[in-house]
């Protein structure tokens, strides 16, 4: 039995609320169950040094923890991105521009900002999925605007993780599942499948492939669910 009474197979209660703030070109907030990240997206009408001259876009993230997101105060990181930090705000910008036509954005930079408010496992899915969202909504203002003439993005995309518990998978863990997991994965996928990254790793005990394999549809089942929740936000149906 899953702490919380879950099914194996079954997400935490998942919410979006697009433009939870006026300032920035979009912004998200993503609940996956106690876990929840502020995804916000600015524009840069330029383009860093590689890129000048190529009248290609980019695409990159920041991402950090609040101080009270967990039980005991996270301090800030002023002195520059921690280890942990650093690899995930590199993954969220990899994943996001696996997906994006670059050059169908021009020399212009969309920042992705993901601030963890309440952190409860799956940090780093949820901000994913939610970075998609809030990426998808500002792509879709640019055209709008007449900034950018196509919509760059290629598929719809999210991230979820599984575990393996014993010897059962379990979906979309919580902070106290991941404490436990033997083994500990996380998924980002398109909505027809195509993998963009996979981070798998043995806690306890080694898995086989096809142990990962199982993973791997279950994890497609989740974020199918996740896809659709973003389409009806954005009524993308």
């Amino acid at each position: 039995m899953r702490p919380d009474g879950r099914k194996p197979d079954e997400l935490r209660p998942v919410k979006f609320e697009i433009d939870f703030l006026k300032n920035p070109l979009s912004s998200v907030l993503v609940e996956f169950g106690n876990t929840k990240i502020l995804c916000t997206v600015s524009l840069d009408e330029k383009v860093p040094g590689f890129l000048k001259g190529t009248g290609t876009g980019w695409i990159t993230a920041e991402y950090a923890f609040i101080p009270g997101a967990t039980t005991e105060r996270t301090p800030r990181e002023t002195m520059g991105r921690k280890g942990r930090s650093m690899e995930i705000q590199r993954l969220i910008g990899r994943v996001l521009r696996g997906v994006t036509d670059l050059t169908l954005l021009g020399e212009r930079t969309l920042w992705i900002d993901c601030e963890v408010l309440n952190a409860d496992g799956g940090t780093r899915t949820a901000s994913v999925t939610g970075a998609f969202l809030a990426l998808k909504l500002a792509v879709k203002r640019l055209i709008e605007r007449e900034i950018i003439e196509k919509d760059p993005i290629k598929e719809y995309l999210a991230g979820i993780s599984v575990g393996k518990i014993g010897s059962e998978f379990w979906l979309d863990l919580c902070f106290e599942e991941d404490l436990i997991a033997e083994v500990d994965a996380n998924f980002f996928m398109t909505e027809t499948g195509k993998v963009i990254e996979v981070q798998a790793a043995a806690e306890k005990s080694p898995f086989t492939w096809e142990e990962l394999t199982q993973m791997k549809d279950l994890a497609f089942k989740g974020i199918k669910e996740l896809i659709k929740k973003q389409k009806e936000v954005l009524g993308d149906g």
